[in-house]
């Protein structure tokens, strides 16, 4: 950067004082952080406001996570103060952001209100949280208990059926969305983290059978259809 403005014809003290503004130093408190800048630019109404901003927060639990980033910009045009984002330590990028903005309620309301608010990327938030391992052991192992398979078009009621038995029990259980290789199938399930595959093909339904696949351990059993749920719910709850 400092190039570029050489390039462009700023003297290089002139360059060094002004990317000295926004430079981000990971140790530096809030307050030290405004007095370098406020040294810099004087009491500009920004700085007034960021003080506000520390003083307000300074014997709340947030006062140690606070950094004050003077390179920071959001590209919508609304914001009418201090902007902000939210950041987790080795991770690029935010995983939110937001800021002030006084006159975006007035443009529909009529009248100008005082607002802020942020949005949170929630993809962000759960890969860092899956990557962490933050979710409770009952929320990791995933959102379904069984996959019902699906072989062809004219199977597709009874994978129906069967998964409604399943939930029944109180099993959460999803259905393959369309006939598929089973293969294709047990990959997606892997996927999903879905401990159990229910494989309800013309052999095992001539039979009134089930085949329950213990994606974990590799086994498979057949069991009686109307053994069926009982014997994944005493897995998956044991």
């Amino acid at each position: 950067m400092r190039r570029e403005f050489i390039a462009r014809g700023v003297p290089e003290a002139a360059a060094t004082k002004c990317l000295e503004l926004f430079e981000v130093r990971q140790d530096e408190q809030p307050a030290s952080a405004l007095d370098r800048l406020s040294v810099q630019v004087g009491a500009d109404p920004s700085i007034v406001a960021l003080r506000g901003v520390v003083s307000a927060i300074g014997q709340t639990p947030a006062a140690s996570r606070i950094r004050i980033d003077a390179s920071l910009a959001r590209g919508l045009s609304y914001y009418t103060g201090a902007i902000l984002e939210i950041a987790v330590a080795d991770l690029p990028g935010s995983l939110g952001g937001g800021g002030r903005y006084d006159g975006l309620v007035g443009m529909f309301l009529g009248r100008d209100v005082p607002a802020c608010g942020f949005s949170l990327g929630l993809e962000r938030i759960l890969v860092v949280m899956q990557e962490r391992n933050m979710f409770p052991a009952d929320v990791a192992r995933g959102a379904v208990d069984i996959l019902v398979t699906v072989w062809d078009a004219e199977s597709a009621p009874d994978a129906v059926a069967l998964a409604a038995d399943l939930r029944k029990s109180g099993l959460r259980a999803e259905v393959y969305p369309e006939p598929d290789k089973l293969g294709k199938q047990f990959k997606y399930a892997s996927s999903r983290q879905v401990p159990f595959v229910a494989i309800e093909g013309g052999d095992e339904r001539a039979r009134g059978e089930v085949a329950i696949k213990d994606m974990r351990s590799g086994e498979q059993i057949a069991v009686k259809r109307a053994e069926a749920a009982g014997f994944v719910s005493a897995r998956v709850n044991g």
